[in-house]
């Protein structure tokens, strides 16, 4: 699953969980989103030993009222077909001191950004979901995860901001130019979190565009949310941490076999 820019409009993607329990694809669209790695993690003990179900998936999913600001949801089929052809592109490997392990990671970046799938395919149940603002994106995944690859992907997506922290990339349009930050003060929630903010400058319809998406995962147990959020008119950072932080706690609901509440009681 992907999100997808077409001339003038944004589409994007929450990196993570590609391959939903819901699918979706975005009417006529034009951007998209990318963006993933660095933040915190913590070495916390799993909340849940239950077993995520495709309905506990979609249960899990955050909504409307979980989002400040004016975000409005779309249905998952369009959700599911967003996609960005300009993350679209090969690293060049003569950049980085230490070659070929750099490089693959970035490409790793790059592709996972295109398919939203950052943290690999769920070997379990999965969900998602997504929301636009004016021509911004923000796509929400639940899944559930091989442990081991879980965190691999997690170490991974926290190491980008060293190994991955500028490069080049040659795109159908040009000379990419990608570059990652992590994003400051993400929310304390889960067993473990990653989230960077990623930059990409390249052309679109033969015009310079500037495409900038929070890319965010948390861990609960063996299932993570990924949240994927900017386009190219920049990202809001407090929308990417109220979806962090009202997912976790919708997330450990499900888990725990109690029902979330219909809105959280409070904003972060």
């Amino acid at each position: 699953m992907t999100a997808v820019l077409a001339a003038g409009t944004l589409l994007v993607t929450t990196a993570g969980c590609g391959g939903g329990e819901d699918g979706a694809s975005s009417a006529g669209s034009a951007s998209s989103v990318a963006a993933s790695p660095v933040a915190e993690r913590t070495t916390t003990a799993s909340p849940g030993k239950d077993t995520l179900t495709p309905a506990g998936a979609r249960t899990a999913l955050i909504t409307e009222g979980d989002l400040e600001d004016d975000w409005t949801q779309v249905s998952a089929k369009d959700a599911a077909s967003w996609e960005d052809e300009l993350v679209v592109g090969t690293v060049d490997t003569q950049q980085f001191l230490t070659g070929k392990t750099q490089a693959a990671d970035c490409q790793r970046l790059l592709d996972g950004l295109y398919g939203d799938d950052l943290l690999g395919r769920p070997s379990g149940a999965s969900a998602l979901t997504g929301f636009t603002e004016g021509v911004s994106r923000l796509l929400y995944q639940v899944g559930a995860y091989d442990r081991d690859d879980l965190d691999e992907s997690l170490d991974w997506l926290g190491s980008l901001t060293t190994e991955c922290d500028q490069f080049t990339a040659k795109g159908p349009g040009g000379t990419l130019t990608v570059q990652v930050v992590e994003i400051s003060s993400l929310p304390k929630v889960g067993d473990a979190r990653e989230g960077v903010t990623v930059t990409v400058k390249g052309t679109s319809g033969g015009e310079p565009v500037t495409l900038t998406l929070d890319v965010a995962a948390v861990r609960v147990g063996d299932d993570a949310i990924t949240v994927t959020n900017g386009g190219y008119d920049g990202v809001d950072h407090d929308s990417t941490k109220a979806a962090m932080s009202h997912g976790t706690t919708r997330l450990k609901d499900v888990r725990e076999g109690r029902t979330p509440a219909p809105e959280p009681s409070e904003f972060d």
